[in-house]
């Protein structure tokens, strides 16, 4: 487990563009964290740091963006449960040559892998934010 502590949305975004570096194809990462506490920034770095440059933006209303067939980006806040996800096709990704990074994964928890790494960002005051990997 690694904790970092951001004081920035630079520094989040630096810090996500190394941890990218432990990520490989097939793995999927649950993205934890109330509205608004900057997980879409963590994939902004994540992003960067597997060679992305497109613009990241949330797939709030798209469910899913896909970045190249290398990252898929997923917003499930407005599903209410894995049946949805399936019938959307998102969990056809999971394990798939891409990595997965999944916003509201709590909502889709019944069709989600058992290994599936963990990220969780925490406001602390204003600004700063805890970064947690598991």
């Amino acid at each position: 487990m690694a904790i970092f502590l951001s004081c920035s949305e630079k520094a989040t975004v630096s810090f996500a563009k190394e941890y990218a570096k432990t990520l490989r194809a097939g793995d999927v990462v649950l993205l934890n964290g109330e509205m608004g506490v900057g997980k879409t920034v963590f994939v902004k770095g994540v992003a960067q740091g597997m060679g992305i440059k497109d613009e990241i933006l949330s797939p709030t209303y798209a469910y899913m963006n896909d970045y190249d067939g290398k990252l898929y980006h997923y917003d499930c806040y407005r599903l209410k449960n894995g049946e949805q996800a399936e019938s959307l096709g998102l969990t056809d990704y999971f394990g798939g040559k891409g990595v997965c990074l999944i916003e509201w994964a709590e909502n889709i928890s019944d069709v989600l892998p058992e290994d599936c790494k963990k990220v969780t960002i925490k406001k602390i005051g204003t600004v700063n934010r805890e970064i947690i990997c598991e």
